[in-house]
């Protein structure tokens, strides 16, 4: 799995928190700090949103504007039994 984040990005930071609780392996992309990331992120999302994952080739947009993280979706869509 990729992630694509900010250092400023608070639902970033609050994902990858998710990711490391389950012991989930990922990669992380810093769109600051990684040359075309960010346009990456717009050439597949339409939008200028992170965090982003990307699961076997799939980008998936984790939180809610408005709402933060989407545990229930997330924990479900990558087989996190609720702690």
């Amino acid at each position: 799995m990729i992630v694509y984040s900010a250092p400023w990005c608070p639902d970033c930071r609050e994902a990858k928190r998710f990711l490391d609780k389950h012991a989930i392996s990922h990669e992380v992309i810093d769109i600051e700090a990684t040359p075309g990331a960010a346009d990456e992120v717009v050439r597949n999302t339409g939008k200028r949103a992170i965090p982003q994952f990307v699961i076997d080739g799939k980008w998936i947009q984790p939180y809610k504007p408005g709402k933060g993280f989407l545990y229930d979706e997330m924990s479900e869509l990558l087989g996190v039994t609720k702690s």
